[in-house]
């Protein structure tokens, strides 16, 4: 499997360059996930972070690869059309 290093921006883990292995578009996904283990032996703390694009060049405007923003308010879970409005929306178990 092929890797791409990739740059994380804010969170635990602001300034970290890590390898995250890439699907077979040759993109990196576009969630990345880190499970922390509680002290007490609850369970984890799970930070997300979101893939966005690392800038463009001047002359061309191609894209220079990806960085991972970090998401405090959690990974996003698709808004189904036949959901009730205003219905609360269920967690899946992990």
């Amino acid at each position: 499997m092929r890797s791409e290093n990739t740059a994380f921006v804010g969170g635990p883990l602001d300034g970290r360059v890590l390898p995250v292995l890439t699907g077979a578009t040759g993109h990196p996904p576009k969630w990345y996930e880190v499970p922390v283990p509680d002290a007490a032996g609850g369970p984890p703390t799970v930070y997300a972070y979101r893939r966005t694009p690392a800038g463009h060049t001047k002359r061309l405007g191609i894209q220079r690869g990806w960085i991972y923003a970090y998401a405090p308010e959690g990974r996003e879970r698709p808004r189904w059309p036949w959901s009730k409005p205003g219905a609360k929306r269920q967690e899946p178990p992990h």
